[in-house]
């Protein structure tokens, strides 16, 4: 009789790993086994609270028992067909997603990158059909500190060197001009331009908020140019900022919004364009497509994500909850944060880099049981779980206090 395998644990996995993977990642030293709402379980069974949420993909925290559900029955029902053939599953995502977005028209795609290439696509596809351009010659103007994936196109327009370096060559037709910068923004956009495409707020080079204006300046540039305002709202999008898109701060409309990571309730990974139909509608038949793109177990999952967006609940929590991150972290402000920009339940939190590198804050910060990854520099990311309680966010602040403090 073969004996059980022995269970393994956080430190031998964590040395498992090295011969065997890719070294693509440097994780916190962490093996989370387990998770279940805001908190998750290591293979010891020590607890941690979870204040990333995967980048925004568990904006509903670990294993919501709507998308669980969701995904349960579909797995007992159908999985995969390709687009070869329709399914059951694939209208009614397209319609609540269109409806809760204010959009005409529905591109399902896997993961943020693949909605990102998807979306230039597009828009030179609607710059050579619908705006005139010369074969060859769209131009897509982009914001310096992005990041809208790893792909080679988009690290191309990248201004990361650690994300651009030793991946050339690249795709040309992308003009960087500095983000928050109407006017180098006019200066950038001519006849060859097909679209803007910005994130309304950028996650990972801090979570920087633009001034007051910005995005509604850019909907108006973009409207006289004659050309696409494309919103990556992948990160952003879907509540996590008080509103189902971050753009509804300013009463901004774009062409065409990117979303993915939270569509997929933290289950399966799920993306889409969406736009409208004078834009989306460009595409035919075998020009754009995903083998996995729409498919039933992802559409399953994506409307269950839609109907809890569909009741405001989540919108309302981030904003009410946002309030309740900023003040506790004003309250830190001169007591080892040095500044910080918020939004709904989104922060960029700017440690004293005398107390340590934003990799060190986080490594503190989860032996006492809180889990955050820094950007650059002594940044930090706070993204709760937009389920997390208030109890459970003060209790995080205060951790960081005590971090940052003791």
């Amino acid at each position: 009789m073969t004996a059980p395998a022995r269970a393994r644990g956080s430190q031998e996995l964590i040395r498992a790993e090295e011969p065997v993977l890719a070294h693509n990642y440097h994780p916190l030293p962490v093996v989370v086994a387990r998770a279940e709402g805001a908190w998750v379980e290591d293979v010891e069974g020590r607890r941690y609270l979870d204040m990333l949420a995967g980048y925004s993909a568990l904006n509903f925290g670990h294993r919501h028992p709507a998308l669980v559900d969701a995904a349960h029955r579909q797995l007992d029902r159908l999985t995969l067909t390709s687009r070869a053939f329709h399914h059951d599953r694939l209208a009614g995502f397209a319609e609540r997603l269109a409806a809760l977005t204010g959009t005409d028209m529905v591109l399902p795609m896997n993961t943020g990158a693949e909605a990102v290439e998807s979306g230039i696509k597009v828009a030179r596809k609607w710059a050579y059909d619908v705006k005139g351009v010369p074969a060859d010659r769209a131009t897509i103007v982009v914001t310096a500190d992005n990041f809208h994936g790893r792909t080679t196109t988009i690290v191309g327009f990248s201004t990361d060197e650690t994300a651009r370096a030793g991946f050339g060559p690249f795709t040309p037709g992308f003009r960087v001009v500095p983000y928050n910068d109407l006017a180098a923004l006019e200066e950038a956009v001519d006849e060859t331009t097909a679209a803007v495409l910005i994130e309304p707020i950028q996650g990972e080079a801090g979570v920087l908020i633009p001034d007051d204006g910005y995005l509604a300046g850019v909907r108006e540039l973009t409207r006289r140019a004659g050309c696409l305002f494309v919103a990556d709202e992948i990160q952003s999008g879907l509540g996590r900022t008080g509103h189902t898109l971050a753009v509804e701060h300013e009463s901004v409309v774009p062409d065409v919004v990117l979303l993915g990571k939270a569509l997929g309730g933290g289950i399966v990974p799920v993306s889409a364009v969406v736009g409208s139909r004078e834009v989306l509608g460009v595409l035919r038949p075998g020009e754009h497509g995903s083998t996995f793109g729409g498919n039933p177990l992802a559409a399953a999952v994506g409307t269950a994500v839609v109907e809890l967006l569909e009741t405001g609940e989540f919108q309302r929590r981030a904003a009410e909850l946002g309030t309740v991150l900023r003040e506790g972290l004003a309250a830190l402000v001169g007591r080892g944060v040095v500044g910080f920009r918020a939004r709904g339940l989104w922060a960029g939190v700017d440690v004293d880099p005398a107390l340590g590198s934003g990799r060190e804050i986080s490594e503190r910060l989860m032996r006492e049981g809180v889990l955050v990854k820094d950007t650059h520099g002594s940044t930090i990311r706070l993204a709760p779980p937009l389920t997390v309680t208030g109890e459970e966010l003060r209790g995080a602040l205060g951790t960081l206090e005590k971090v940052l403090t003791s």
